[in-house]
């Protein structure tokens, strides 16, 4: 049996899993049509209409939102790629799941900036750095038995910066997607 204090913790939590919901939704779309740094939480709580203190128990800031659809992009995106890739090699997983994000970044420049501020926000990187890490391992570590957990997240660092760079560089004539892609995949592999 709960003790109070449990009791109102629980009843806290089922009682905003609705406005966590509408505040997610609310963000998406307002981070897609005019972008993360142009929307307000003065907009968010408007449009999702929950008070500022229910947001902010929520998620604190604004930040706090993109912290969480960052985790849910990213816990998705090697799930896609699994699925796309099939049978085919592990390596393949890797190839699909880099297309996937690089490709979504030329959709929307509002998508853009959603991923390149995840990928420079030191909390959502760093939880980035170690989800892509876990993954890395699970896909190159039977090649690659020599290294740690520690090792992939060392050399995710590295290669998450990259992505970045990529990312924020728009294509255009002389930086196809198809470039941008097999430049990225060539120097972390």
């Amino acid at each position: 049996m709960p003790d109070r204090r449990e009791a109102i913790l629980i009843a806290s939590t089922n009682a905003s899993r609705p406005s966590k919901k509408r505040i997610l939704t609310v963000c998406v779309k307002l981070f897609l049509e005019q972008g993360y740094k142009k929307t307000t939480v003065a907009q968010i709580v408007q449009q999702a209409s929950v008070s500022n203190s229910i947001f902010q128990n929520i998620f604190r800031a604004k930040d706090g939102v993109l912290t969480e659809l960052a985790q849910f992009m990213f816990s998705n995106q090697f799930s896609m790629a699994r699925a796309i890739t099939g049978n085919l090699p592990p390596v393949c997983v890797y190839a699909a799941e880099t297309a996937i994000q690089l490709t979504l970044t030329e959709l929307n420049e509002n998508l853009r900036e959603i991923y390149i501020e995840a990928y420079t926000q030191p909390n959502i990187v760093d939880y980035i750095q170690r989800h892509t890490a876990r993954e890395l391992e699970v896909i190159f570590g039977p090649y690659l038995p020599e290294l740690s957990g520690e090792d992939f997240y060392l050399l995710d660092i590295g290669s998450s910066g990259m992505m970045r760079s990529y990312m924020a560089h728009p294509c255009n004539e002389e930086l196809t997607l198809e470039k941008k892609i097999s430049g990225f995949l060539n120097l972390t592999l």
